[in-house]
């Protein structure tokens, strides 16, 4: 079954969320647990810890069919000790909110050398980074996400995000969420029908399938190879609706997490409706 949602806001408490997901017709969601643009945020109250639980037994979403994503601002292979430590901090008490709320997972941007270190060594760090904080909580999977290559963003091909997953010593918590526009932005044709099984194809043999724990299903503004991350609405951009059209009917992307992070929220409601009309 595919469970199909969109990156809804929870402006005004985490409870909102889920509410806000169900209100577009919604079989999925992802969220941020506190502000995306600030490195504190205040602790979370037990009174929105049991509304958000509540409402997602009230719509019918389980933790499987939420994708929370991280701050923007953290760097996991950040090359300064004082920045990385900063990053790490915030990455712990990202994951411990996501235990506080009963999710399996949190979606995360692997890190940038920002030109100050070699990308191997920029990997390892993320890497050290990732085990440092599952040692810390347990019962939430660390799911990373690959880039579009943009600036110094490592993991834009599924060999880095590999030497990654290489690298983290308790596998069971790891897993792999895979962003439409940023693929194709980084050079992974997905857009020809021939192109779409070879670029997934790749991801199993490289990373493989039984990693991936969620997709981002995104149009992109810019062109194939870009390496630059834009998105755009599905149909609307360089990428066009055909390889959602594939993934709505393709088995392999079904029991997990497929979140729209399309640029209009006006039109999710109608962008679900139109994926879910293409599944035959």
């Amino acid at each position: 079954m595919k469970y199909l949602g969109a990156h809804v806001s929870a402006s005004g408490g985490v409870e909102n969320a889920p509410v806000n997901a169900h209100k577009i017709g919604a079989k999925a969601f992802g969220l941020f647990t506190k502000n995306q643009r600030q490195w504190v945020a205040k602790p979370l109250q037990e009174k929105n810890i049991s509304a958000f639980k509540k409402n997602c037994e009230k719509y019918g979403y389980r933790p499987f069919q939420i994708l929370p994503h991280d701050s923007y601002l953290i760097n996991l292979g950040h090359p300064v000790k004082e920045a990385l430590e900063k990053s790490r901090k915030a990455f712990l008490d990202e994951m411990q909110r996501c235990e506080q709320l009963g999710l399996d997972r949190l979606n995360f941007h692997p890190g940038s050398h920002l030109n100050q270190t070699d990308e191997e060594s920029c990997l390892k760090t993320i890497a050290e980074s990732v085990n440092i904080v599952l040692d810390r909580t347990k019962g939430v999977a660390a799911i990373i996400e690959n880039t579009a290559g943009q600036g110094t963003n490592l993991g834009y091909t599924f060999e880095q995000i590999r030497f990654i997953i290489d690298h983290i010593e308790d596998k069971s918590r790891t897993g792999v969420c895979i962003d439409t526009a940023h693929a194709f932005s980084g050079g992974y044709d997905i857009k020809s029908a021939e192109g779409f099984e070879k670029t997934f194809k790749s991801i199993d043999d490289i990373i493989g399938l039984s990693y991936l724990k969620g997709m981002h299903l995104n149009d992109s503004k810019k062109a194939p190879g870009s390496r630059v991350d834009r998105h755009a609405p599905i149909g609307e951009g360089t990428l066009g609706s055909e390889a959602f059209i594939r993934i709505m009917n393709d088995e392999r992307f079904d029991n997990i997490p497929l979140i729209l992070e399309t640029p209009d929220d006006n039109l999710w409601e109608k962008e679900i409706a139109f994926l879910y009309s293409a599944a035959v």
